[in-house]
């Protein structure tokens, strides 16, 4: 019998799992709490997951590839467009679909639509309503019932990703319903993220922190040269597009503090993932509708909606 235990136990599963949900449920960071890790930039910002961006998690014996979604809403111009059947795209591609959804904001606007989206597809699908700490237990309870109403969901939970709670749960459940079979990536990788393009994530992230009321989210962070150095160092050159002068001048902000200040956080954390020294030069360059150049939706990863 012990032999037959042990066999159990070494019986590994894999699978994708596509978070989907309203912009703002808080995806980016359910992902870097249960992955354990940045890979998803997390920002005021609605909209600021544009590609899919997979983060890898270990759990038990299960490794569990987290599809982070771009948030799905009405499209209005092109870029929303590719987002949303970026999003769309990711949920049909994945093993199990796990449906996000603010507390607070309950059914209101977006979600109604996607729960009814989801009608259409077929892979199994959990409900998670994140931000539990912020509401009433009776409208929690409530708004679990009307969502089931609408999708008969395999599975309810109930976490917040700001404090993980609830989040232990989910990953029990995930592990040991994904189908099995060997793991897709190697042990200790977190994202199938390019280094580059996480590091253009991450200068993203800080310019939204820091200017997410003055800059429309059109603005586009690419890293152009990447230069290992003799003394173990990095040298890092990035490019932020931005759509016009006004944007630049507020982006370099006064005597150029501003870029000074997203530079240095970026480059802090730079240094802290690489595990080595950063030397982070950024530039700022005027790019009129690059929102309508082929060109950059493919450096995001994204189909360009004609």
């Amino acid at each position: 019998m012990a032999g037959g235990a042990n066999e159990a136990a070494d019986v590994t599963h894999s699978g994708f799992v596509a978070l989907i949900g309203p912009t703002n449920a808080g995806k980016s960071t359910l992902v870097n709490r249960l992955v354990g890790a940045k890979v998803s930039i997390v920002s005021h910002k609605v909209q600021t997951t544009r590609a899919i961006v997979r983060g890898i998690a270990i759990h038990n014996n299960a490794q569990i590839v987290f599809m982070d979604t771009p948030g799905i809403f009405k499209p209005r111009r092109r870029l929303d467009r590719a987002m949303v059947t970026s999003a769309w795209g990711g949920a049909k591609d994945a093993d199990l679909i796990m449906l996000l959804i603010d507390s607070e904001r309950g059914l209101r606007g977006d979600a109604e639509a996607i729960l009814e989206g989801l009608k259409e597809v077929k892979q199994p699908k959990i409900l998670v309503l994140n931000k539990i700490d912020r509401v009433k237990r009776e409208d929690l309870l409530a708004l679990a019932a009307a969502a089931n109403e609408k999708i008969a969901f395999d599975q309810t939970f109930m976490i917040s990703a700001e404090n993980g709670s609830g989040c232990t749960d989910v990953m029990d459940y995930l592990a040991n319903t994904l189908p099995e079979g060997p793991w897709y990536y190697p042990e200790d990788q977190i994202s199938d993220l390019p280094m580059r393009q996480l590091a253009a994530e991450i200068t993203r992230e800080k310019l939204f922190l820091r200017l997410h009321q003055e800059l429309p989210y059109s603005s586009h962070v690419e890293t152009e040269k990447w230069e290992e150095r003799k003394d173990g160092s990095v040298r890092i050159e990035q490019v932020i597009y931005v759509e016009r002068d006004s944007q630049k001048k507020i982006t370099l902000g006064k005597g150029g503090e501003t870029i000074k200040a997203i530079s240095s956080a970026s480059r802090r954390e730079l240094s802290e993932i690489l595990e080595q020294q950063v030397h982070l030069f950024l530039f700022v360059k005027v790019r009129e509708n690059w929102g309508d150049d082929p060109e950059r939706f493919r450096e995001m990863g994204l189909d360009f909606p004609h």
